[in-house]
């Protein structure tokens, strides 16, 4: 059973930074796509930034030159560098790794992470 495992939220004030990581309990080369997804009070979960295994990565315009997604798969964690933060950017963001097709095409999530911004 894989587990995700979000840590580095918590409160900031505008125009902070926080670093998000994910530890994956397993190898996370067998993975073909991770990302972030965050879901605030009221709203629907939506993305933020997703990255796959050949290196290309993909951001919401909303975190545009402000996020950064890496991987470390020495070990076996996801981060999320976050940096000007803004008040609408509070919300708990998950962690999401998928497995390939012919591994299962699974998806996983971790708990979450509370994120919040404010003076």
């Amino acid at each position: 059973q894989v587990q995700l495992v979000e840590s580095g939220g918590g409160l900031v004030q505008p125009g902070g930074s926080l670093r998000l990581s994910c530890a994956a309990s397993t190898s996370i080369l067998r993975f073909n796509a991770m990302g972030w997804y965050r879901q605030a009070p009221g709203k629907e979960r939506e993305l933020v930034a997703t990255t796959t295994s050949d290196g290309s990565t993909n951001y919401a315009d909303s975190v545009k030159g402000r996020f950064t997604i890496s991987r470390d798969s020495a070990k076996n964690t996801l981060y999320l560098q976050m940096n000007s933060l803004k008040p609408e950017d509070t919300a708990v963001y998950y962690c999401n790794a998928d497995l390939p097709r012919w591994s299962g095409g699974r998806s996983y999530w971790g708990q979450g992470t509370q994120v919040t911004v404010s003076s």
